[in-house]
């Protein structure tokens, strides 16, 4: 008697179906470059998250500091006999110490005022898509008006109101970059919005926010995702800039950008290291962040999985 089980025409066949999650995953370790900005940004989240832990010094605490150790060069030795490796600041703080406590700054500046503008964003973008009529068209038209002005002068013009402070800067970000995400949402929710299964739930009478936040939404995070890690970036750059400016953080809890501008007086008299330190670290990051959102770009295309 045959057995039916061992039938090679009967036997159940394995899906050849690849799971979402491990299709993005093979498809962003295609890139060696990618894979290693992304080791990189770890570490140096690592690093900033825990800054009070291995940090040779706290750089804003008056107590650690000694004017006599004031613009040092890297390699220096300090009155108390410990090494600057990469030497000291006009007030003798640490530079080391002083990057990994402003890379925390900047970093935490990017994150937040990115999530906040993509949420906020992503939000006026469904719904402009699904309610349609005037209520598409006034969302939209403050889309386009947000984004015909300069980023820099429309965040200049918030702080000069606002003053300094990293609450006004997060607020001033959010306010210059959350129209991107409502222009990305806006279109990926168009494209479902067209498909059966919002129309399923329409005919059920699911109510509006459910069909928003339970089936759009989930369905659209993609073009989100990658435009929030190169808007991280973005907002970093940004935050450096309106610091260096004066505009941006106080001068008690300083960014990357901050640590430029402090130094950047004493580059041409030969302290060249109190600003081209934490210039690297800016540079460093922003690329980084920059390949992984590449990748994460292409490795989200629906495309490649077809």
């Amino acid at each position: 008697m045959t057995d039916l089980s061992q039938s090679p025409t009967l036997a159940p066949q394995r899906s050849e179906i690849e799971p979402p999650i491990r299709r993005v995953i093979r498809e962003f370790a295609l890139s060696k470059i990618a894979v290693g900005a992304l080791a990189l940004l770890v570490l140096l989240v690592l690093a900033a998250v825990f800054a009070p832990l291995i940090a040779p010094q706290n750089p804003y605490d008056l107590a650690q500091l000694d004017i006599m150790d004031g613009r040092l060069p890297p390699g220096s030795q300090a009155m108390d006999g410990s090494v600057y490796l990469l030497g000291t600041d006009t007030q003798g703080r640490d530079m080391l110490s002083a990057i990994l406590y402003g890379l925390r700054i900047s970093l935490g500046v990017g994150v937040v005022s990115a999530l906040v503008a993509s949420m906020l964003g992503a939000t006026l973008g469904l719904t402009a898509a699904y309610a349609g009529g005037r209520v598409e068209t006034v969302i939209m038209r403050l889309v386009d008006l947000q984004l015909s002005f300069p980023v820099i002068l429309v965040a200049m013009m918030i702080l000069a109101v606002l003053g300094k402070g990293i609450g006004n800067v997060i607020l001033a970000l959010v306010i210059v970059e959350w129209a991107t995400y409502a222009r990305a949402a806006r279109g990926a929710a168009l494209v479902e919005s067209e498909k059966e299964y919002i129309e399923a739930a329409r005919c059920v009478n699911i109510p509006r926010h459910r069909i928003l936040f339970g089936h759009l939404l989930p369905n659209c995070t993609a073009p989100l995702i990658v435009i929030a890690t190169v808007q991280i970036a973005r907002a970093i750059s940004l935050e450096a800039t309106l610091s260096f400016l004066g505009l941006g953080v106080p001068v008690t809890e300083p960014s990357l950008g901050m640590l430029i501008a402090n130094g950047y007086q004493f580059i041409l008299s030969g302290e060249h290291w109190i600003s081209v330190f934490p210039g690297l670290a800016l540079l460093i990051t922003i690329v980084a962040i920059n390949l992984v959102g590449d990748q994460l770009r292409d490795a989200l295309n629906p495309r490649k999985g077809a």
